[in-house]
């Protein structure tokens, strides 16, 4: 069945679409946004593209809808979207794809939309899976692979992140439900740094990890699609840092599986398919698995541009591959 609307004057076919819930596509960083990547693929492929802010996911009535825009998509920094239409409601089960892309922190508001988004028809797939993103947070999804993880800690009680410097020496510490670098800090003089002390309790856990020293030769973003490595990216932090984080001033490196990296795609892979997330990146410092990124991860144009790639092709032609829509 074919559902058309009038948009200023233009059909849009709405049986081939694909919605993308993302933070404000009018600020998103050009130069490593994975979702414009996706989004831009899905068009070349003939897919209408619609786009809503996370704010304006809705259940209505059991029915799960979202205001916002069709969009067109340019490969050009600064002129990147064309809005074809104003605000408009729309019922997202008449959508192929929808992908769940806003960056965290994880929290309630974050958590809200993948119960909406649980509500929509079998039809409509998103990636990735809403209740898999839910129950599988990138910090501590880890601990299911707990041979390749350095000795961590997660907790809100300041005694216990203090009992863990004294046995390690030297940790980081960072938000359990942070991302791109920010709250991240190295204790190695015997005191916390970045931590209210006279707090018996954090008003949120964190996680604090034993210090890799390697990671001064960066870490390593290795990405899955449905379970498969496809590619990998070193991110080495800035002279004096600690933060690799390409949001944080980390630099792209070309590199492979290297260490301990190959044995721990091959392990994490077939089970990440099986948790049903389809698109992940890894983090991954000296011989040491520490986070598992499975909200919005990036490198896709890092990789693409050190290896002569374009792995946003190789994502569509798994999806459609997967729904048997090729």
């Amino acid at each position: 069945q074919v559902y058309k609307t009038n948009l200023q004057g233009i059909n849009i076919l709405m049986k081939n679409k694909i919605a993308i819930q993302m933070d404000d596509i009018n600020t998103i960083d050009y130069a490593f946004d994975s979702s414009f990547m996706i989004g831009l693929e899905g068009q070349n492929r003939n897919y209408d593209l619609f786009y809503y802010h996370p704010n304006d996911l809705f259940l209505d009535e059991g029915i799960v809808k979202a205001s916002g825009f069709f969009i067109e998509l340019y490969d050009q920094e600064g002129s990147h979207v064309k809005f074809l239409s104003d605000k408009t409601e729309v019922n997202l089960n008449d959508f192929k794809f929808i992908f769940l892309r806003q960056d965290p922190p994880f929290n309630m508001h974050y958590i809200t939309s993948t119960y909406l988004l649980d509500y929509l028809s079998e039809n409509t797939k998103v990636i990735n899976n809403p209740t898999a993103v839910r129950n599988y947070s990138e910090k501590i999804l880890p601990f299911k692979f707990k041979q390749f993880m350095p000795p961590t800690l997660i907790s809100q009680s300041v005694d216990d992140i203090k009992k863990f410097l004294i046995t390690h020496n030297d940790i980081i510490t960072k938000p359990l439900y942070g991302n791109g670098g920010e709250g991240i800090h190295r204790s190695n003089k015997g005191y916390l740094e970045g931590i209210d002390v006279s707090n018996k309790y954090l008003e949120m856990p964190i996680m604090a990890q034993k210090y890799i020293p390697e990671i001064s030769k960066g870490d390593r973003r290795i990405i899955f699609f449905d379970g498969e490595y496809v590619g990998s990216v070193a991110r080495i932090p800035s002279q004096g840092s600690i933060k690799a984080n390409f949001h944080a001033g980390g630099t792209a490196e070309k590199t492979d599986l290297v260490f301990r990296d190959q044995q721990i795609a091959y392990v994490l892979g077939k089970e990440l398919k099986k948790l049903n997330l389809f698109f992940v990146g890894i983090n991954v410092i000296g011989d040491y698995l520490t986070e598992i990124n499975v909200t919005s991860p990036t490198g896709i144009k890092q990789i693409n541009k050190l290896n002569n790639v374009n792995l946003e092709r190789v994502f569509w032609d798994k999806l459609e591959a997967k729904y048997k829509l090729v």
